[in-house]
């Protein structure tokens, strides 16, 4: 069999995508970790962070340099918005393929200098191949697209507009799932609580909490993660599910992005400051359940005023973990064109500030962990995550992966927890 190399890059769905694409090429070619052993290497991008398309040139180069006999293709998000002038920065790449055409890999590797970009293509009834690389949890794309209109965002002129996938191929694949023995499952979407909006299909009027009562109802699965929700749909409804349901993890992800209403109302996010302290405070009820976020700063027109709500909002929610960003322009997006940016150095000294306060945030939280005992799903030898998703490592033992144990913790810092099987 021919041998294929894969790079990917952003989020856990181009991860998911990835595997999807090895599935369906997996009758024809081996996977293998060295590009020189290649017959065909593909770049799974992303357009989120800064700089994805010199990224992509560069590690293009350095991978041409490796293997200069390999055939190359490019996918995912910087493949939809830069389709053929890939192939023209590039000649030596021989298909591009956007990342709402996944299914369709076959055709561009049998098609050449194929370039297949179209965001309104429609696989969400394409039931893909499985695989995956931990035997004991599996990702599973409910949806695809996305409708926002996030001005800072360029997902949607890559992924096209949000379209749900059948209630009943979702239930299909995470019972085929657990009848293979996987102990949880996370749910993707880049909006998953906006799930049951539109399908292209027929269907029975349903929302996301439907679909995490019906997944939940699957005999084996005894996790259910999810990501990510939506502040703006983050309902009534919803949050109860989350705090009652037994085998929805105390996880959420929760993006801010800012803690200004004023700049909130600049990125069309839909909700405000006072909105998602709310909402936090809510889910803040639910016992050791652990809340992380996007933040950007720097986001055009960004006073220090605004940069204290978010401060403010930090440490009013503590939040467990942050992924934190100095605002870049994208391509296709409406902020890259407002005049007010914010300068780089101030935006980078704002950046170290909030670092710095959530570092002492979580200091302070680590410190709270020493004695608590959490579940922990045990999916490498000695390494696990707990429910509410710290990682726990404890003494090594063979007989318990893919279990679920008690630990009691008795290290911590602010990544990692260490603790004892008891």
């Amino acid at each position: 069999m021919k041998k294929l190399y894969i790079e990917t890059f952003g989020c856990q769905m181009n991860v998911k995508d990835s595997e999807h694409i090895i599935a369906e090429l997996s009758d024809e070619f081996t996977t293998t970790q060295n590009p020189q052993d290649a017959d065909l290497i593909i770049l799974n991008t992303c357009s989120v962070r800064e700089k994805p398309v010199a990224k992509l040139f560069s590690e293009l180069g350095a991978l041409k340099k490796k293997n200069p006999d390999a055939k190359f293709g490019v996918c995912g998000c910087t493949a939809s918005h830069m389709g053929e002038d890939i192939i023209k920065r590039a000649p030596y790449v021989s298909f591009v393929l956007g990342a709402r055409n996944v299914s369709r890999i076959k055709e561009a590797i049998n098609k050449e200098k194929a370039v297949i970009t179209d965001i309104d293509y429609d696989d969400t009834t394409y039931i893909f191949k499985n695989t995956r690389k931990n035997p004991y949890k599996d990702f599973l794309n409910i949806m695809v697209g996305c409708d926002k209109k996030c001005t800072f965002c360029i997902v949607p002129k890559t992924r096209g507009k949000e379209i749900s996938i059948p209630m009943d191929i979702i239930l299909k694949q995470v019972q085929n799932l657990a009848d293979e023995g996987v102990k949880e499952i996370t749910l993707l979407g880049q909006n998953v609580n906006n799930y049951g909006k539109r399908f292209s299909v027929e269907h029975p009027k349903v929302d996301f909490t439907d679909l995490l009562r019906e997944v939940s109802k699957i005999n084996g699965i005894e996790r259910i993660r999810f990501t990510s929700p939506h502040p703006l749909h983050a309902d009534d409804k919803f949050l109860e599910e989350f705090a009652t349901n037994p085998k929805i993890c105390k996880h959420i992800h929760f993006p801010l992005q800012s803690g200004s209403t004023e700049i909130l109302r600049a990125m069309k996010r839909g909700y405000t400051k006072e909105w998602f302290l709310n909402r936090c405070e809510i889910i803040r009820q639910i016992p050791d359940v652990s809340i992380t976020t996007d933040i950007i700063v720097g986001f055009p027109g960004e006073s220090e005023e605004d940069f204290k709500d978010t401060l403010d909002v930090v440490e009013k929610v503590r939040f467990e973990q942050i992924f934190s960003f100095v605002y870049s322009p994208r391509p296709l997006t409406e902020a890259a064109n407002y005049e007010n940016q914010v300068p780089k150095d101030i935006a980078k000294e704002r950046l170290y500030k909030l670092q710095n306060l959530h570092a002492q945030i979580l200091d302070e939280i680590a410190k709270n962990q020493i004695g608590k005992v959490y579940k922990v799903l045990v999916e490498e030898p000695g390494v696990g995550k707990s429910d509410n998703f710290f990682t726990v490592k404890f003494e090594n033992n063979e007989n318990l992966l893919g279990k679920i144990v008690d630990v009691k913790i008795n290290e911590a810092n602010r990544h990692t927890l260490k603790g004892t099987v008891i």
